[in-house]
């Protein structure tokens, strides 16, 4: 009986986020390019309902292809390009720069990167170093990367935190909006979003296994619907490389779909061919949300191997930012 109670509590609660994300269907807009766009929380922007990862675009070995997976994707409508000051030590965001110089490229993306550095100093020489190589004068969006530590939202919000450095460059017209991201543990999200600081985005894992452990998209999402925070998916596979279509052969593109159907503004896809790009793009064009039926079948699916928390290993291990606490510690 008791397990009955809790089983059906746990699905009341993820299709409850299902009703939230038929909202975020209503304000759901076609686009010229064919890619359907949704609104970015308050901000006023619209994106793109697929965002391009940049960790995995700079995972590519061949860089001319890469870039011509870039072009692609832009000429395709879609328009949010997701980046990070320390992938692969910097290799990503240099890849995109070059990408985005060509062709005026630039003007044709909501272009976002992220932060490690807790300190205004760190978070500044992040900064600078984020706009020569993405041959930027301005970045879209600048979120604080990897929360994941007990002392990040203090640093972050010290009097020498990287947010002062956050709100300076906003003023000087540097980076536009300002957000965060992590995977580790919801209750790190829910901190920062406990400070005193009207945040324009949140970026967290999304999936079906998240669902049944430690889940953002029930401790997390919610919040952020409530407050028009934009709300950014990712993880939707699980990993990188795709563990969840590998290992429980469900599709990769009804596990994105299972994500969109969630009240979220965008989902950053790991591209690494053009046959991934074609085939999110394509399942981008034909998006229909899942029925209720689908999705209690794949959380079925999902019950067992999401018990322990090992196939989504960043929330069981340290990744993203990692380095900037060591250093400290050490200093």
């Amino acid at each position: 009986m008791n397990f009955e109670s809790t089983r059906r509590e746990f699905l009341q609660t993820v299709i409850a986020g299902l009703a939230m994300g038929r909202s975020m269907l209503l304000a759901q807009e076609s686009s010229p390019a064919g890619l359907p766009t949704r609104p970015l929380g308050k901000t006023g922007e619209r994106v793109s309902i697929i965002g391009l990862g940049g960790w995995d675009i700079g995972a590519i070995r061949d860089e001319k292809e890469a870039i011509a997976i870039m072009h692609e994707a832009i000429d395709n409508g879609l328009t949010l390009f997701d980046n990070c000051w320390d992938y692969h030590n910097g290799g990503s965001e240099e890849r995109m720069g070059k990408a985005l110089a060509q062709n005026g490229y630039r003007d044709n993306v909501f272009l976002m990167t992220k932060v490690c550095g807790r300190d205004y100093k760190t978070a500044r020489q992040n900064l600078e170093d984020s706009l020569r190589r993405l041959r930027t004068d301005r970045i879209d969006l600048w979120q604080f990367h990897g929360i994941q530590w007990n002392d990040d939202p203090d640093l972050i919000f010290a009097e020498n935190g990287a947010l002062k450095c956050a709100l300076e460059a906003r003023k000087a017209g540097k980076i536009r909006y300002i957000g965060f991201t992590g995977h580790k543990n919801p209750r790190f999200h829910l901190a920062m979003l406990a400070k005193p600081f009207e945040w324009d985005t949140v970026q967290m894992p999304i999936n079906i296994l998240d669902a049944h452990y430690e889940s953002f998209q029930k401790q997390v999402l919610p919040v952020c619907v409530k407050r028009n925070i934009g709300a950014i998916g990712m993880k939707a596979l699980a990993s990188q490389g795709g563990r969840l279509p590998r290992e429980l052969g469900i599709p990769a593109p009804l596990l994105r779909r299972f994500a969109l159907s969630l009240p979220i503004s965008s989902l950053i896809c790991g591209i690494q061919s053009r046959e991934n790009l074609r085939q999110d793009i394509e399942m981008a064009r034909n998006f229909r949300p899942l029925a209720d039926e689908e999705v209690q079948e794949l959380l079925a699916k999902a019950a067992g191997p999401a018990a322990t928390g090992q196939i989504e290993q960043y929330k069981v291990g340290n990744y993203g930012c990692d380095w900037w606490h060591n250093l400290a510690k050490r200093s």
